[in-house]
């Protein structure tokens, strides 16, 4: 149930995010970039077509809400940096929905922009390797587009660059015919803290209220990644 949960968030995300830039830029993709990347990411994520051809068709319509995009800044329980991400057409909504959930479990809402100094954001780029290069020559390819690193993810090759740069990463890839997997800003922290278990649960317990809203689109934190088991002892 949770894995179609997080499948029905994702799905209604990426609508969000098609009909925003529809209404902005219109429904062609030839000539609206940022819907082509859009289409790859839902068809990357196993949106099926109607989805997508529905958010157009709604971006369209007279009746289609003035989404807006919004970010909220604050702090959880241990002083876990907590940022998020939403589209919504109702902000007082969205933000008294974001307060409720940071009070309840021991957090607060910050100001805007007071988290500017941990998380960074960026352009990250997911495309399929060819074969006739290697990912060391894409990399010195890149360094004029924007790219400032690249690394190998399974088997997928990961570009990250500036927000500023994205469109000139796209136009590069898409110039050379890479096959791109997904486009979008993530934000990373440049400072984590570490928790122990039933701290981290804690935690996990405000994520995933704040992630089950239909507003919020991302949540990032700047809790450390568990630590991996050692198994080296075991027979």
């Amino acid at each position: 149930m949770k894995r179609w949960g997080n499948m029905a968030r994702t799905f209604t995300k990426l609508g969000k995010e098609i009909s925003i830039c529809v209404k902005a830029s219109g429904p062609d993709p030839e000539a609206n970039p940022r819907l082509r990347v859009l289409m790859q990411n839902a068809k990357a994520a196993n949106m099926p077509k109607d989805n997508v051809e529905r958010a157009i068709k709604k971006a369209i319509s007279k009746d289609f809400a003035d989404y807006k995009d919004m970010v909220y800044e604050g702090y959880g329980p241990f002083g876990i940096a907590i940022l998020v991400e939403t589209q919504t057409d109702n902000p007082t909504r969205t933000v008294a929905n974001v307060r409720s959930a940071l009070n309840r479990h021991g957090g607060s809402l910050g100001t805007s922009g007071s988290l500017s100094f941990i998380f960074d954001r960026k352009s990250v780029f997911k495309v399929v390797p060819k074969p006739d290069m290697d990912i060391e020559e894409l990399e010195l390819e890149m360094i004029d587009y924007g790219a400032e690193e690249l690394e190998l993810d399974e088997n997928e090759w990961v570009i990250y660059g500036q927000p500023e740069d994205f469109s000139r990463i796209q136009n590069y890839l898409e110039e050379n015919q890479f096959e791109i997997v997904s486009a979008e800003f993530e934000r990373f922290p440049n400072d984590t803290k570490d928790l122990d278990d039933e701290q981290r649960a804690t935690l996990d317990k405000l994520i995933e209220r704040l992630e089950d809203d239909e507003d919020v689109s991302n949540v990032y934190h700047n809790m450390s990644a568990p630590a991996e088991e050692d198994d080296s002892n075991e027979d």
